[in-house]
């Protein structure tokens, strides 16, 4: 009989790869459809309102660069470089693209090569098994003596993805990397967010330090003219008492001010990665305009926010792993092959007449495990549920937040209005009332409650316009800060989607 030449099994082995590939193309499980999320046509608090100083975020710029502040574009340009906790999510993005990659090198066959030498012997005459790093198995003889064994050889094994159990798998890794790096985004913005709130209550505190300065020479004033009407006999010393307490009061408060603008600067600094020790702020102007970011429709929002766009990729990597659960009821069919050379000596060890090989499928299915396939594929399927409620849930909560903001900075809008006429009201009934204590028509008492009154009425607009600044930084974090999810796909070129 005429014995077959290894090398005429390749064109055998090629067919068998093509079959293996026509067979990959089939998936089970469900294929990805993005859920569907509760969406109205317009915010119920945009109705009939026009802000007073409308922005729009210029589209080569970045979001703060509407408030034009320069000290403020430096500081926000340092967090996406020294913020630790956005480094973190970075690196977090980094190992989910790598899982990805993994699970992905499983697709193609696994190839490895080997070379050993084996020195052996008995104590009689005995035939002894060898099996030699090539996978084959040869029997030699001795006489007690010991004897060598030379081999090299490569061994190749393929699983195929026949039911797509592995393109599932990395389909759910690709959407988890992909949600990873709508993280990223998220922990970028927010640390941006963040920065800019404490900044801008960092100025108004520095603003009600100035207040309250002003206040303290205006009480020392007070405190001169009660001082003077003692000595002219015209009232008693409970006056001068009463003006040394409210002088006292303020000064109190101003100190608290300070402590407060010393914790903005503290966590800014930590925002852009430095100790505190490091960052000296410069005292500067507290800017009052809070320009409001045109919100769009709700559906924009399921494009522009990174938070919506991670609990979808979460929806997508579930579905994927349904697949993967399914994947489970079907076959493993498993390509190995070996081929190599085995010799008693070196020399000559790569001849034709040394050489051994192997070539084989294999097919393994689990016939019985008491039910744990029927649970695991439920439990995927739950588990999608679970996501497909989160990203809804998301959805919801995201609208909500657009709401709220948009109806505080319409409400502050008109409080600031309003406040300032009651600014201008108490300054105006403090001078009066000033002028009729020194003309003795008045108590002091009535002096001390009209300057209450103007310097409570002063924080009151400071705090309205600090809140209104605050509302529409946190307006332009609703609405995803200039953000989009095409993005992902942009960044996410290293690991393209399975189908």
């Amino acid at each position: 009989m005429m014995r077959r030449h290894p090398h005429r099994l390749f064109p055998s082995a090629a067919l068998s790869a093509a079959l293996s590939a026509i067979l990959a193309s089939c998936a089970v499980g469900p294929n990805y459809h993005r859920p569907t999320a509760p969406i109205d046509t317009g915010y119920k608090e945009n109705h009939d309102w026009k802000p007073a100083t409308p922005g729009e975020i210029a589209p080569d710029k970045p979001w703060w660069s509407l408030y034009d502040d320069p000290l403020l574009d430096s500081l926000e340009g340092q967090v996406e470089v020294s913020n630790q906790t956005l480094k973190a999510s970075e690196a977090a993005y980094r190992a989910a693209v790598q899982v990805a990659a993994v699970d992905r090198g499983s697709l193609l066959p696994s190839i490895g090569t080997t070379g050993a030498y084996t020195r052996s012997g008995s104590g009689g005459q005995v035939n002894q098994a060898i099996t030699t790093a090539s996978g084959a198995a040869i029997t030699t003889g001795g006489d007690g003596n010991r004897r060598s064994t030379w081999s090299l050889g490569a061994q190749a094994n393929w699983t195929i993805d026949v039911w797509g159990r592995i393109r599932r798998l990395v389909e759910s890794d690709v959407a988890k990397a992909q949600a990873s790096a709508a993280d990223v985004a998220a922990a970028r913005l927010s640390a941006q967010i963040t920065l800019a709130e404490d900044y801008f209550q960092l100025r108004a505190a520095e603003e009600q330090a100035r207040l309250y300065q002003t206040d303290i020479d205006d009480f020392t004033n007070a405190l001169t003219i009660t001082q003077n009407q003692v000595k002219a006999g015209i009232t008693t010393l409970a006056d001068v008492y009463a003006a040394e307490t409210q002088l006292e009061s303020t000064q109190a408060a101003a100190v608290n001010v300070e402590l407060t603008r010393a914790r903005f600067e503290h966590a800014i600094a930590v925002l852009i990665g430095k100790p505190p020790s490091q960052l000296s702020i410069p005292s500067g102007e507290f800017n009052t305009a809070s320009p409001v970011i045109p919100t769009g429709v709700p559906s924009t929002l399921l494009e522009r926010r990174p938070d919506i766009a991670a609990a979808e990729r979460a929806v997508a990597s579930a579905n994927a792993l349904i697949g993967v659960a399914e994947a489970a009821w079907f076959p493993d069919l498993t390509l190995s092959g070996s081929y190599g050379f085995s010799a008693a000596a070196l020399p000559g060890l790569l001849g034709a007449q040394n050489a051994v090989w192997s070539f084989g499928p294999a097919l393994a299915e689990n016939i019985f495990n008491g039910g744990a396939t029927l649970a695991q594929t439920r439990e995927a399927r739950a588990n999608y549920d679970q996501a497909v409620a989160n990203y809804r849930q998301t959805v919801l909560s995201a609208f909500q937040s657009v709401e709220d903001d948009l109806a505080s900075l319409r409400v502050l809008e008109h409080s600031v209005t309003l406040q300032q006429t009651a600014v201008k009201d108490a300054r105006s009934s403090e001078g009066l009332i000033l002028n009729q204590y020194k003309s003795g028509v008045v108590a002091y008492t009535n002096v001390i409650t009209a300057q209450t009154t103007r310097l409570g009425a002063e924080i009151s607009l400071l705090d309205i316009q600090s809140q209104a600044l605050v509302a529409s930084v946190d307006l332009i974090s609703q609405t995803g800060g200039g953000w989009e999810a095409a993005e992902l796909e942009r960044r996410d070129r290293g690991v393209p989607a399975s189908h």
